[in-house]
């Protein structure tokens, strides 16, 4: 009847907290519990099957989305969290699906900047010449495997596949080079018989990981490791690229060793806080970007010792990793992943740009070739906001950079 009310019953909503956007049906006859929502990738993967009528219900109720830390690895994608009308524009989409083309391109160089040493290490096996292998320290290229295994953990973890398809290749060919480093009486045996394990069981985790096949408690398991081993690599191979200036000891990664299976356990027994957890979780993706960014710095350490080695470098190895570096950059800044842009860019510079400098410097590289190379970077670092600042609709770059350091 026109101008009564009737009495309707309640609507009883149950969610886990912290929620970040909810929306549910009640049947305002017949009142019922909404079930607690799935994982996140669970949602992801099964988005499609979502009731109709949840959708079309007259009672929505949506919770205000929270600001995204940029320096959250847990965060699966950071551009999931922005409006419906910006992820439904072209422009987004389209800059979307070219970051990833470029990330994906990335490949090309990387595997071209592998394939030389392979080839050589391969012809001095056949030839009997097993001492020129020696020149290629074991360890060097096995903290640059541990780095990239790390890698492909944390992209797995958030569901960017043309990066996980460079960090593969990476584990793969330095696993290639650390086999002939072995089969040459290089790498001790015993170490290769570990660090075989640890890859193989590593690739097995995290493709299971990624095609939704692994118990999450084992998941947790390989990401304490991961992050123990990085925390313990990561000093003492600061340590050791300033022998003979500093005492050879193993005390730094010792040290290291001990302060992470703390931190790791203090954080799995909840004894942090919930900012302490978060930052332990987010270790093993930066303890691996740190390793890469110390690559070059070691590198230009050894340029300043040497100055007569910097002619044994190759020009073109380095222009192509500086290459396979920006080619990720743009898709970095897209995403506001503040680590994977920090990697990416000071490889660039410093691993990259910085060595053209050197060889520009002992006159090894022309001029022309030395400013082509420095033209070309610019302009794409410039290209690279100019177009992100275009999609996300704002007036000045700095916006963009803002939001990459210090979140959305």
């Amino acid at each position: 009847m026109a101008g009564s009310l009737l009495p309707v019953g309640k609507a009883v909503l149950r969610t886990r907290q912290p929620p970040n956007c909810y929306i549910f049906n009640a049947n305002l006859q017949h009142p019922k519990s909404i079930p607690d929502l799935l994982p996140y990738k669970k949602r992801a993967k099964q988005s499609n099957t979502l009731n109709k009528s949840v959708l079309l219900s007259p009672l929505v109720c949506q919770y205000q989305l929270k600001p995204v830390s940029a320096l959250d690895s847990d965060i699966p994608r950071p551009i999931d969290q922005r409006s419906e009308d910006l992820k439904s524009s072209e422009s987004f989409k389209q800059w979307d699906s070219l970051t990833a083309k470029f990330a994906g391109a990335a490949n090309i160089p990387f595997l071209i900047l592998q394939l030389p040493q392979i080839i050589l290490n391969a012809c001095n096996l056949l030839a009997g010449n097993e001492a020129a292998l020696y020149a290629v320290p074991w360890l060097g290229m096995f903290t640059g495997l541990l780095g990239n295994l790390s890698l492909l953990s944390y992209f797995i973890k958030k569901r960017e596949t043309e990066v996980v398809v460079v960090q593969t290749l990476g584990v793969v060919t330095i696993y290639i080079v650390i086999s002939q480093l072995a089969m040459a009486g290089s790498m001790p045996l015993p170490h290769y018989a570990v660090t075989s394990v640890v890859i193989a069981c590593g690739l097995v985790v995290n493709f299971m990981n990624y095609y939704y096949l692994l118990n999450p408690v084992i998941w947790r398991y390989w990401e304490d490791f991961i992050t123990i081993a990085g925390l313990s690599a990561l000093p003492q191979v600061m340590w050791s690229t300033f022998i003979p200036y500093v005492p050879n000891t193993i005390l730094p990664g010792a040290v290291a060793f001990v302060l992470a299976i703390l931190a790791v356990i203090m954080s799995r027994t909840g004894k942090l806080p919930e900012k302490g957890i978060k930052f332990v979780g987010s270790l093993s993706g930066w303890t691996a970007t740190l390793l890469f960014m110390w690559m070059p710095v070691s590198q230009m350490w050894t340029n300043l010792l040497n100055p007569d080695n910097i002619k044994g470098l190759s020009a073109l190895s380095m222009l192509l990793a500086m290459i396979g570096n920006g080619l990720m950059i743009p898709r970095a800044l897209f995403t506001r992943d503040l680590m994977w842009f920090t990697g990416s860019t000071w490889a660039c510079i410093f691993y990259g740009w910085g060595n053209l400098v050197c060889l520009y410097c002992c006159k090894v590289i022309s001029k022309e070739f030395f400013l082509a190379s420095t033209v070309g970077f610019v302009a794409w670092l410039v290209f690279s906001f100019w177009r992100d600042t275009q999609v996300y609709g704002y007036n000045s770059p700095l916006k963009s950079l803002k939001e990459l350091i210090f979140g959305s």
